[in-house]
């Protein structure tokens, strides 16, 4: 480990940011002298890029003393206005729930809320800006008359032909007209990721959060490391809020064998290697037992060297150069033909730009390879085009 990737080499502020996060800080914070030449402004753009400042605030005010008031003032009116905000957020989400409920609809939450409850105890304690939730893909129509009945708006309709959405995209979003929340409706945990569980089996390990008066079921806590790690796979870990779930959940305790078998049948191996393997760099967590072959894949390696430096460098993933390869690396090799073999298949896109009868639709399998050339063409700025001629 040490010899891929070096702690050391990153900043004292983001080095103290570590420091604070890290479950184990009963232990005196006034040994940890960071403050020589200390930028705490880069400190609290830290804070906010990885959307720490619950964490960040509660640990801080230990060490008041050496820390600017400004800077503790800030922080606090971050932690006061998340609190608020997620209370809002639980309210939120059972109405939604319960209205759902009563449509006979099942929906399991994937973040939010229960999230905060299950892993940290306490609603404050990590922020979220928005509600998730997972529903059966043949209830779609049905959820999202629903919530606009309840107040949300979707700027966004599915294409009503080609159904190549249903595995391309995995989610539409809604915004309630008054309050602002934002709502996700997910029909699959991942876009585009191949296989992973129905709703059905997630369904049958669900858990019932504790925080609500009117059932509101999450994943069960397999299903949801998968998730998470997934989850945070696909943005390159470039939050560290990310890690820290997943070091909560190990803290909490998990079944290894039922989450290796999981693994296995998802093709999911070097995901968790990548998350185990920044947990043990950042947050010196020890891992052993069943997960500790997991971290010596050296697909897992190369992945993590990926995410370092996206933390390293604070890059936002969906922003970044190096998305498309990233993005690609994370598959095995059957999972990256599989891909490709899907890139291969219309999409809406298509269908804008040649309109074809629907007798005729067989005809845009033939005609894609061109019909993307044109769109990337078009997407060429003209002083591109001319540089180029």
């Amino acid at each position: 480990m040490k010899n891929i990737l070096d702690k050391n080499c990153l900043a004292k502020e983001l080095q103290f940011l570590l420091f604070l996060i890290q479950c184990d800080n009963h232990r005196s914070l006034e040994d940890k002298v960071y403050y020589t030449d200390f930028d705490w402004d880069y400190f609290l753009q830290l804070v906010y890029h990885h959307r720490l400042y619950p964490l960040v605030y509660v640990n801080l005010k230990k060490i008041g003393y050496a820390v600017p008031g400004s800077v503790l003032e800030e922080l606090k009116n971050k932690y006061q206005q998340n609190t608020f905000r997620m209370l809002n957020f639980c309210s939120e989400m059972e109405r939604v729930i319960h209205a759902l409920e009563l449509e006979g609809i099942r929906t399991l939450m994937l973040k939010g809320p229960v999230l905060s409850e299950s892993l940290y105890g306490d609603l404050s304690m990590r922020t979220s800006k928005d509600l998730d939730i997972l529903i059966p893909i043949d209830e779609l129509d049905h959820v999202r008359e629903s919530l606009i009945k309840l107040g949300y708006s979707f700027k966004q309709d599915l294409p009503p032909v080609l159904n190549e959405w249903k595995w391309r995209w995995h989610h539409i979003s809604g915004i309630h007209q008054q309050n602002g929340i934002q709502i996700e409706v997910h029909w699959r945990l991942s876009h585009d990721s191949g296989n992973e569980p129905s709703f059905d089996e997630l369904w049958s390990r669900k858990r019932r959060s504790t925080q609500t008066r009117s059932p509101v079921y999450f994943l069960g806590s397999e299903d949801l490391f998968m998730y998470l790690i997934t989850h945070g796979a696909r943005h390159g870990w470039y939050r560290l809020r990310w890690l820290v779930d997943i070091d909560k959940m190990l803290i909490k305790g998990i079944n290894e064998d039922n989450l290796i078998l999981l693994l296995n049948k998802y093709k999911s191996r070097q995901l968790a290697g990548q998350a185990l393997i920044l947990l043990s760099l950042f947050f010196n967590r020890s891992i052993s037992g069943k997960f500790e072959p997991l971290m010596q894949n050296n697909h897992s390696r190369r992945l993590a060297r990926y995410a370092f430096d996206f933390i390293n460098n604070m890059v936002v993933m969906e922003n970044s150069e190096p998305s498309a390869k990233y993005q690609l690396s994370l598959k095995t090799w059957l999972q990256k033909v599989n891909f490709l073999i899907r890139r291969m298949h219309p999409d809406s896109l298509d269908r804008n730009l040649l309109h074809l009868p629907k007798q005729l639709f067989f005809l845009y399998f033939l005609f894609r390879p061109f019909l993307w050339v044109i769109r990337k063409l078009k997407t060429i700025p003209p002083q591109v085009k001319n540089s180029n001629s």
